[in-house]
């Protein structure tokens, strides 16, 4: 590989990599700040557990994402030199690629937090029925 070629690929590697980690870093302080709150009713409440499974899914979250950010990382041009417009290019396929599966994995984080809400629901549902049937309370109109 000739030297220009290894400058550029030096630059964009430079450029994706904090690119990578600020994006990955603000939708994960995104998605789960919010996501406390559907902890809390999941959880029903309970502080302790939902706080831990909130820190656990930002941990998988992180490694997930910061994983696949590298494993896209390879910029290789065999042979061929490239200049700066190249390298804009590549930037932007690999910062979009990267843009979207950040996106879909937000969505798909949504999906289970609303699948989870869900089912809390139905097994709060659940037992209020089976106190009903016991005789404890009192159905709610």
């Amino acid at each position: 590989m000739e030297n220009s070629n290894l400058t550029m690929i030096v630059i964009a590697y430079s450029v994706y990599l904090p690119i990578a980690v600020f994006l990955t870093y603000y939708v994960a302080k995104t998605l789960f700040k919010n996501a406390k709150v559907f902890m809390l009713d999941i959880f029903r409440g309970r502080e302790e557990i939902a706080e831990s499974t909130n820190k656990l899914f930002q941990l998988g979250f992180y490694l997930l994402n910061l994983g696949f950010a590298l494993i896209i990382l390879k910029i290789s041009y065999y042979g061929v030199a490239f200049d700066a417009q190249d390298v804009f290019e590549i930037l932007s396929k690999k910062i979009g690629g990267f843009s979207i599966y950040l996106g879909i994995m937000l969505f798909l984080n949504l999906y289970f937090l609303f699948r989870g809400k869900r089912k809390s629901k139905q097994q709060l549902h659940k037992e209020q029925m089976l106190e009903i049937h016991r005789g404890g309370l009192q159905p709610r109109i």
